[in-house]
């Protein structure tokens, strides 16, 4: 089976090929998908019943996919089956991005549909966007501080937020950064992002992911959005 970079690498070539031709013209949008459901196996994602990801792990995230502008249907199978987990209907708009999470345990596992809004920060500034995809985890409160910053004497940046709660994109001066996150109402860390080094004009998504439970630690992963 070739890897999942290659094939996408084979898909995205092509499209670019095409877009050089005639068919210029045609209206196309992206799609990012990222499993995080924390005890779900290696699945293969398919865009209208055609396999486009092959075997994606449990925290992995594709490259942005260019698909034809329209009404998308993802299936999510466990690899190498036919059977899905997830069968959603994802509109696709032209020149606009999507994000889609396969969020929850097994037995409850639903797509997050993130809008994604990648125009250029102001400059000197990083667009930040925080994501509640840890099943494991109940209502939590978000810091984001300079990485030195004691927990104790400063509010969070983000109070309250549920699981699959997505927060507006933050602007932030370029520099380093440390995301933590606390259970709601408390300075009890459950997840810490270490120093994040943002350059100016980049844009990232922090996804919290992970349960104890299903013995998959509370861990935050951090997608490159451009």
């Amino acid at each position: 089976m070739r890897s999942l970079t290659t094939k996408l690498g084979l898909l995205v070539l092509g499209l670019a090929l095409t877009g050089c031709g005639s068919s210029s013209n045609v209206p196309v949008g992206r799609l990012r998908v990222v499993h995080t459901s924390p005890n779900a196996p290696l699945v293969d994602v398919l865009v209208d019943n055609n396999r486009e990801l092959a075997s994606v792990p449990y925290k992995a995230s594709s490259p942005y996919l260019a698909l034809l502008s329209g009404t998308r249907n993802i299936k999510v199978n466990a690899a190498g089956t036919t059977s899905s987990v997830i069968n959603a209907n994802v509109p696709i708009e032209t020149g606009k991005d999507t994000t889609v999470l396969a969020v929850g345990r097994l037995a409850g596992i639903e797509p997050l549909v993130l809008s994604d809004n990648n125009t250029a920060p102001a400059a000197g500034n990083v667009k930040l966007r925080l994501v509640h995809s840890a099943p494991g985890a109940g209502n939590v409160d978000i810091y984001v501080t300079v990485p030195d910053a004691v927990l104790s004497v400063v509010p969070p940046t983000l109070t309250n937020i549920p699981f699959k709660g997505v927060s507006p994109y933050l602007s932030v001066p370029a520099g380093n950064y440390r995301v933590r996150i606390t259970p709601a109402g408390t300075k009890t860390v459950a997840i810490d992002s270490g120093t994040l080094s943002l350059a100016a004009g980049q844009i990232r998504t922090a996804v919290a992911v992970g349960d104890p439970s299903v013995d998959q630690a509370l861990t935050a992963i951090v997608l490159a959005d451009n």
